[in-house]
């Protein structure tokens, strides 16, 4: 069992039932296996907008779910990240990594960023 398995196993024993994902995400076969139907997205800030639409339809009873890649692409879900804060809407976000097959091999594009530090004051780190 990996990492990204046993998270998929934690979100579907607390009732998630979809999840917003980037791709090359190893959270989107891990949720798939889980049960949890992967909504692909190809920009950050829309898949954050997924996770508060859920969210806020729900009225916070569902929390909407959404994960992408760390470093660049947690930074480009801010702009989502910091709306909800604002209006105080519940969304859980998961800045996956890639997998290790992936570290190192070109085009590098999971460079690695201080998240929570980034996001100081909207974002909490667990």
């Amino acid at each position: 069992m990996t990492g990204a398995d046993l998270i998929a196993k934690i979100l579907k024993a607390e009732g998630i039932d979809f999840m917003g994902v980037i791709p090359f995400n190893t959270l989107e076969e891990a949720g798939g296996k889980a049960g949890i139907r992967p909504l692909i997205f190809r920009q950050e800030r829309v898949g954050v907008n997924l996770a508060d639409g859920y969210s806020r339809i729900t009225n916070g009873k569902r929390t909407g779910v959404f994960s992408m890649q760390a470093g660049p692409g947690a930074e480009n879900a801010f702009a989502g990240v910091a709306t909800a804060y604002a209006d105080s809407v519940p969304i859980f976000l998961i800045p996956a990594s890639n997998p290790r097959s992936r570290h190192g091999v070109h085009p590098t594009l999971y460079q690695v960023i201080r998240i929570a530090a980034s996001q100081n004051g909207l974002a909490k780190l667990l």
